[in-house]
C-alpha cells in the first residue's frame, strides 16, 4: 500500500486519457449488467413452478383452449389430487400500455393448490363470496394506486365489452419469483356473461405424487389423442420453461453482445496502458537506476492497470444496480421483475479486474524488461 499514491499520481497525469478510459469501462460494466439482468431474469422465470403440479394445455398450440367436457375425466385420472383451470381473459385498463395479466380461474380450487400465493382469510371469504370478485398483486397496487373496495373496469378484447370487478383481495406471494402484478377473478362470472362461451385455456392437475408425474402426463396424452382437442400434459416447470423458450435463445445472443463489448473495451483499457507506459520510459529507466527491481516496476504497472479498469467496472456495475432498484422495472408483466443480484455484481467486480490485469500485462513485462542505458538515451 506504500506505493499507491505513486500509483494513483500516474493515473492523474493525463486526467482526460484516465476519465474517458475510467467511462468506458463503466459503461461496459453497465451494459453488461443490464444484459445479465435479462437473463438470469429469464433463467429465474423459467424455474417457476412445481414438480408436484402439472398442465394440460392444447397440443397444437397454448393459444386453443382445452374443452371443460375434459374436466371429469382429468378428475378420475389415477394419482391426480385435484383440479383446477384457468383462462386469459386479455383485458385492458384504460391504454393498452398498462398491460398486465388477467386470468379467469376456478377460485376456490385455484387457490387451495397454490400455497405460494395468499390472501388475509377475511379477503379471502369476500373474494370466494362474491361472484364480480377480483384479487390482485401488491405490484398492481402500487403501479395504479387501486385499493380494497374499489370497482375496476377492463375492456375485453379477447371477450368484448366493459367488464366491471371489485377488488375483493390484494395477495402475497412466498416465492419473489411468482407475479406479484395478475389479477385473478371467477371463472364463473366470465363463463355466464358470454353465454357460457368461455373455454378453460389450460388446467392444472396437483399430483399425489409428483415422481409420478411423467406417467400420469403420458396417460392423460394418450387419453385424448384422438379427441377433438389433443393434449400436452407436463409438469409446471417445463411449461413455464417452455413458454419462455419462445422469446427464442436470447441468452446466447446477448452473451454475444457482451463478449463483443467486453472486447472492445478490452482493446480501449491495453491502449491507455501501452499509452501511459510509453509516455514514462525515461522516468522507469530512472527508478530502475536508483533501486527499483523490475517485479516492483511489474508490480506497479499492474496495479495501475487494476485500478483503473476497477474504477469504471465498479461503477459501471453499482450503478446498473441502482438504477434496477430504483425503476423497479417489472418485466412487462410476464416475468417475475428484473433484478440486477449481487451475484451478478461480484461476477462484473470480477471481470473488471480480469480486464485491468489482461490490458497491463504487456506494458508491465515491457517494464520490467527495459534497459536502463538504452532507455537514458531516448526522447520522451
Amino acid at each position: 500500500m506504500k506505493f499507491f499514491l505513486l500509483v494513483w499520481a500516474n493515473l492523474r497525469r493525463n486526467k482526460r486519457r484516465t476519465f474517458l478510459t475510467v467511462a468506458s469501462v463503466g459503461l461496459a460494466l453497465f451494459l453488461f449488467g443490464a444484459l445479465r439482468s435479462v437473463i438470469t431474469t429469464l433463467e429465474d422465470a423459467a424455474a417457476v413452478g412445481s414438480e408436484s403440479r402439472v398442465v394440460v394445455r392444447n397440443a397444437i398450440s397454448i393459444i386453443f383452449p382445452v374443452p371443460m367436457k375434459y374436466l371429469s375425466q382429468l378428475e378420475a385420472q389415477p394419482g391426480v389430487k385435484s383440479v383446477s383451470w384457468q383462462n386469459w381473459f386479455g383485458g385492458v385498463y384504460i391504454d393498452e400500455r398498462n398491460f398486465f395479466p388477467q386470468f379467469a380461474i376456478s377460485a376456490e380450487r385455484y387457490l387451495g393448490m397454490y400455497p405460494e400465493l395468499s390472501l388475509p382469510p377475511d379477503q379471502k371469504q369476500a373474494f370466494l363470496a362474491e361472484r364480480t370478485a377480483c384479487i390482485i398483486g401488491p405490484k398492481l397496487v402500487k403501479k395504479f394506486g387501486w385499493k380494497l373496495g374499489q370497482t375496476v373496469s377492463l375492456r375485453g378484447t379477447i371477450y368484448p365489452g366493459e367488464w366491471n370487478f371489485t377488488i375483493r383481495g390484494i395477495y402475497s406471494v412466498s416465492d419473489p419469483s411468482f407475479g406479484e402484478d395478475i389479477f385473478y377473478f371467477h371463472y364463473e362470472y366470465l363463463d355466464e356473461a358470454t353465454n357460457r362461451q368461455a373455454v378453460p385455456g389450460t388446467y392444472v392437475l396437483e399430483l399425489s405424487d409428483p415422481g409420478q408425474a411423467a406417467a400420469i402426463s403420458s396417460r392423460i396424452d394418450a387419453a385424448f389423442i384422438n379427441s377433438e382437442a389433443a393434449t400436452k400434459t407436463e409438469t409446471e416447470r417445463a411449461f413455464q420453461a417452455g413458454f419462455i423458450s419462445m422469446w427464442g435463445n436470447i441468452g446466447f445472443l446477448l452473451s454475444v453482445i457482451g463478449t463483443a463489448v467486453f472486447f472492445a473495451i478490452l482493446l480501449v483499457a491495453a491502449n491507455t496502458m501501452m499509452m501511459a507506459a510509453r509516455e514514462r520510459t525515461r522516468e522507469m529507466a530512472v527508478l530502475k537506476s536508483v533501486g527499483f527491481r523490475d517485479e516492483l516496476l511489474f508490480g506497479l504497472i499492474m496495479s495501475e492497470a487494476a485500478l483503473l479498469s476497477l474504477l469504471g467496472g465498479a461503477g459501471g456495475i453499482l450503478g446498473a444496480k441502482a438504477l434496477f432498484e430504483l425503476t423497479r422495472f417489472d418485466g412487462g408483466g410476464m416475468l417475475p421483475g428484473f433484478e440486477l443480484k449481487w451475484a451478478t455484481v461480484a461476477v462484473g467486480i470480477g471481470i473488471s479486474l480480469g480486464l485491468g490485469l489482461i490490458s497491463g500485462i504487456v506494458p508491465a513485462v515491457q517494464a520490467a524488461r527495459l534497459p536502463v542505458i538504452e532507455a537514458l538515451r531516448k526522447l520522451v
